[in-house]
């Protein structure tokens, strides 16, 4: 069943989603931002050139469904944080994804698409979670949904490009130099961006303070 299908129990504009028009491209940077950095910005940054995006939403999310959430900070706390370190006109910080009621991507994006069925959404993630992305709720209609752009990340690359999702995405991968048309490629399709990499980490950061 495709995603669009299941997202109908959510309705269509009350969650609160930012705006997109027609024909735009929008990533969506989703995570737990717990706590936000400069390697969030840096990754912004990469995806927004080489992509050639219009609009580019963090999605900040109530939880990790794969990790424990414990003394994990309020849903507020977190957006703000990430409203103080990430100032940039086309970079939306969004927390909608708590009114979903679910914390699983596959239906963030089912939404997303039903929503907003004109915008050319394109979901962005670290090389670390593509080492990890077959363990994600249906981590192949995702990639059957809509383009991923992955973005190198310190000591992950390897990692990435070995893990069982990459493999089986094998015939779907574009070389990073056809990035900048990605978004408006037909989905499954994905790429992998290189870029200046930053060695921060939130769970380093977190440990740091512990």
């Amino acid at each position: 069943m495709p995603l669009t299908t299941r997202a109908k129990s959510f309705g269509r504009v009350g969650v609160g989603a930012p705006l997109a028009v027609a024909n735009q491209t929008v990533g969506i940077l989703g995570g737990s931002f717990n706590p936000p950095h400069d390697g969030h910005v840096q990754i912004t940054g990469i995806a927004l050139r080489r992509l050639h995006l219009d609009q580019l939403w963090w999605v900040v999310t109530p939880g990790n469904p794969l990790k424990s959430n414990g003394g994990l900070p309020p849903l507020p706390d977190r957006i703000s944080a990430c409203e103080k370190l990430m100032i940039n006109p086309r970079v939306t910080i969004t927390g909608f994804e708590a009114r979903l009621g679910t914390p699983y991507t596959a239906a963030t994006l089912g939404y997303l698409r039903r929503r907003f069925p004109g915008v050319h959404f394109v979901w962005i993630m670290g090389a670390d979670n593509l080492a990890t992305f077959h363990r994600w709720q249906r981590w192949r209609e995702i990639a059957s949904e809509v383009p991923i752009a992955v973005v190198d990340r310190p000591g992950w690359r390897l990692k990435a490009v070995a893990s069982p999702a990459a493999r089986a995405l094998a015939a779907a991968y574009i070389p990073e130099s056809q990035a900048a048309n990605l978004a408006r490629m037909d989905a499954p399709v994905w790429t992998l961006l290189s870029g200046p990499l930053s060695p921060l980490s939130s769970t380093a950061l977190r440990a740091a303070k512990s």
